[in-house]
């Protein structure tokens, strides 16, 4: 709960009063802090990015310097500037292939320029907003893209490591590849292959000794024990060359053809940007994670990542530098080291900067095929087997393959552009490949349509379903996520005719969001298959309403007629039917799973009983995810009070000890009955159930006839009437009576639970988060970029 909020507009004698400060005013000028978790998580990354900017520098054929370059500028401007603040940007090993092409291709100095156009470039597209437009792009794609960029890699540094030289393309290397094992230097490959025994075993070293040395980065430990070793063995090795910085190229005009320059920006532009995007959406999951981080880190806004890698980029560029780009390795250690904020991202590249220019004497040491070895180990786990593993699971493995084999062969902007070409085919393909069968089991006629349902599909769906005999039962089993019009429309007027017949037809499907239509024994029903929760009995009869401000915020609806024996129950039936028949084959293995686990809910959600709030609906939520404590008017009773019912106390006690949720939630209502009945309630008369329970209330009604405190507002407007203003503030004064609670108190000490207060407004389906102080309560709407979880 944070800021201050602003006093009731409509009352004028409010006006005059001004509100304390938060904290008294500061003697002078404001001091930079930095958080000793920032501290400690930038030292792990400078660690980490220290030799791999060498490496990937090694790899591309660039000045080394240039990787250091990109690492300082990746941090102090990517990371000042950028929309996710604990990614940490440099030169990435998804650059490798682009930019040792380029250098190759037009040299150092317009490999330097276009880096910068490329910025530009990046400029522009976060200008124009289509940050989001980027990760439309399949991930197989992505994914092959980066897999088939790990091959070239571990290729070409193969070379390095046993003692060679590299050749331009993985077909010349692996061409190359039996000349350089019969000539290989074996002082080279016993220094790699310490390097990459470093790099596997130091991350399972067992044991509690084990554990304090594994926060050390198996990066740094291999170069370091490999440079060790080569020293100490007397091993004469080619070695880091620094030259003195006075001597550093800058970048030039760009010279070649201009529609080479042209798609080297491109490339550049695209590779740098997806990779950068792709990696801010991982840091919100990583973040995610964490337990008390998610309320500290703002989500990843994606445009103003986009404007912060072009300024990186420009920057690097200009003096110099690789491209930069998000880098997942050095952004999960930033995460998992603890960072809180950009300034662990920010102090790397100072320390970058410092190790560059004081310890050029101890980074000469470094044996370059102990960086080779470094980068090829990149490479390898670039190629990812959780991918490929994905991509057969998605029937996309043809996308993964041709791409990785196009940026292999061709290059990236060629595989990529493979990829998508075979993306659209395969998307194509689904489109047109449909199997529609018919067969009859004990009387019961199956048509079943696997694939999409388009207009190509017509002519053998129409003879598959007058193959049905006049009368029959019919199911029609649609195993798809589409159907056109006229697929619709043939399908519909069969249905019509077929039944007029006598016979009956239900058209469902087997998988999730698949249902077209509900059977078509309730005639005139115009219930659609994305409202599953809905009360959906077209045929009950209607009724006035009775008390539409009844307690609890019921829809008013009188029940229906007793004696009939067709009311409720029988609308009850129907919808266990519907749900065994529909819902039940969807969900039983994931709450078969819940049942093995038992329950592990991450929230505890406080809302009224009030019919219209669907608690899963509106979070968003399945089985197992919230553990829902329903009462009249969402009320926390203050522990200690003689309120002969102790069952919400019962349930934050055990959500919050036994189930361990991280967070609770009160969520209030629009047009809640509850608060009209406070609001309408008089002293004496009899004291009903309803009334004892009401009291519990009563601090909410004291708190808004305060005139010493602000009133609460709905994202920057006044409530409408005194029932909103009540079920705003009901909210807050909840929230404070879970702050009596022994077990929540006990969790807030300690930092492992979360208090959020919302409301839900039924008329508008908006949902409103509250942002304001413990004295106020200010409530916005939800916004997908305010979201820090």
């Amino acid at each position: 709960m944070s800021a201050c909020t602003p006093t009731r507009a409509d009352d004028p004698s409010r006006t005059e009063r001004t509100h304390p400060p938060h904290s008294p005013p500061s003697d002078g000028p404001r001091r930079f802090r930095i958080a000793g978790a920032d501290l400690s998580a930038a030292i792990a990354v400078f660690l980490i990015a220290l030799p791999l900017s060498l490496g990937i520098a090694l790899a591309t054929g660039a000045p080394l310097q240039a990787g250091l370059v990109a690492a300082a500028v990746g941090g102090l401007v990517a990371g000042r500037l950028g929309g996710s603040p604990l990614q940490v940007s440099g030169p990435a090993a998804g650059l490798t292939v682009v930019t040792a092409d380029l250098i190759q291709r037009y040299g150092w100095r317009t490999t330097c320029a276009i880096t910068v156009l490329a910025g530009l470039a990046q400029l522009g597209l976060g200008c124009l907003r289509v940050a989001r437009g980027a990760l439309a792009v399949s991930p197989a794609i992505v994914h092959g893209m980066l897999a088939g960029i790990g091959v070239t890699i571990a290729v070409a540094q193969l070379h390095i490591v046993l003692g060679g030289t590299p050749q331009s393309s993985v077909p010349a290397n692996l061409r190359a590849l039996p000349a350089q094992l019969a000539d290989m230097r074996l002082a080279s490959v016993s220094v790699s292959a310490l390097t990459l025994a470093l790099l596997l075993l130091w991350p399972r070293l067992p044991g509690r000794a084990g554990r304090l040395l594994r926060k050390v980065p198996a990066a740094l430990v291999a170069v370091a024990g490999a440079s060790v070793a080569a020293a100490l063995a007397g091993l004469r090795l080619p070695k880091v060359d620094l030259p003195s910085w006075s001597n550093h190229a800058l970048a030039g005009l760009p010279e070649g053809p201009v529609l080479g320059i042209v798609a080297a920006v491109l490339t550049t532009t695209l590779v740098c940007s997806v990779q950068s995007l792709l990696g801010a959406v991982a840091v919100d999951k990583l973040v995610a994670g964490r337990p008390g981080l998610s309320a500290r880190v703002r989500r990843s806004d994606l445009d103003r990542e986009l404007l912060g890698q072009g300024a990186a980029n420009i920057v690097s560029g200009s003096l110099g530098g690789l491209p930069i780009a998000g880098v997942a390795v050095r952004t999960s250690a930033n995460v998992h080291a603890g960072a809180v904020s950009r300034n662990s991202t920010m102090l790397h590249g100072v320390l970058v900067v410092i190790a560059a220019l004081l310890m050029v004497p101890i980074l000469e040491l470094i044996p370059l095929a102990s960086l080779a070895a470094l980068v090829m180990a990149v490479g390898i786990q670039m190629v990812s087997l959780h991918h490929i593993r994905t991509v057969t699971r998605h029937r996309e493995v043809w996308v993964y393959a041709v791409t990785t084999l196009g940026v292999v062969s061709l290059g990236v902007l060629e595989g990529v552009a493979l990829g998508i070409a075979t993306a659209v085919g395969v998307a194509l393909h689904r489109l047109t490949r449909t199997r529609i069968t018919h067969e009859e089991r004990e009387g019961v006629h199956h048509v079943h349509v696997r694939g999409q349902l388009t207009f190509l599909a017509v002519p053998r769906l129409s003879r598959a379903l007058h193959l049905v005999p006049h009368g029959a039962d019919t199911v029609v089993e649609l195993d798809g996520s589409f159907m056109d019009h006229a697929a619709y429309e043939t399908l519909q007027d069969w249905q019509k005719t077929h039944t007029a017949q006598g016979g009956t037809v239900e058209i469902t499907g087997r998988h999730p969001g698949i249902r077209i239509s509900e059977p078509e024994a309730l005639t005139g029903c115009r219930c659609r298959p994305w409202t599953p929760w809905r009360n959906h009995q077209c045929d009950r009869p209607r009724y006035a309403p009775s008390s539409r401000n009844a307690p609890g915020g019921t829809d008013g609806t009188d029940p229906a007629p007793q004696g009939t024996g067709t009311g409720s129950g029988h609308e009850l039936a129907r919808g266990i039917s519907a749900f065994q028949r529909n819902t039940a084959p969807q969900v039983r293995s994931e709450l078969a799973r819940l049942a093995r686990e038992g329950q592990r809910p991450s929230q505890l959600f406080l809302t009224c009983a009030d019919s219209r709030l669907v608690t899963s609906m509106i979070t968003s939520s399945g089985p197992g995810d919230l553990f829902v404590v329903r009462n009249v008017g969402n009320l926390v009773p203050r522990p200690g009070e003689e309120s002969g019912d102790d069952s919400v106390a019962a349930a934050i006690e055990y959500a919050v000890d036994v189930l361990k949720v991280r967070s609770i939630t009160v969520c209030g209502h629009s047009g809640c009955g509850a608060m009209q009945a406070l609001l309408n309630s008089e002293p004496g008369g009899a004291r009903t159930p309803l009334k004892r329970w009401l009291r519990h209330g009563l601090p909410s009604l004291e708190r808004m006839a305060d005139d010493t405190g602000p009133w609460g507002r709905l994202a920057g407007r006044a409530p409408e009437d005194a029932v909103e203003q009540l079920c705003l503030t009901n909210v807050v004064q909840q929230l404070e009576h879970l702050h009596a609670h022994d077990s929540v108190a006990r969790a807030l000490a300690k930092g492992s639970l979360e208090l959020h207060g919302m409301y839900f407004h039924v008329g508008e389906a908006e949902a409103y988060l509250l942002t304001g102080t413990d004295d106020g309560s200010v409530f916005d709407r939800v916004r997908e970029a305010d979201l820090t979880a």
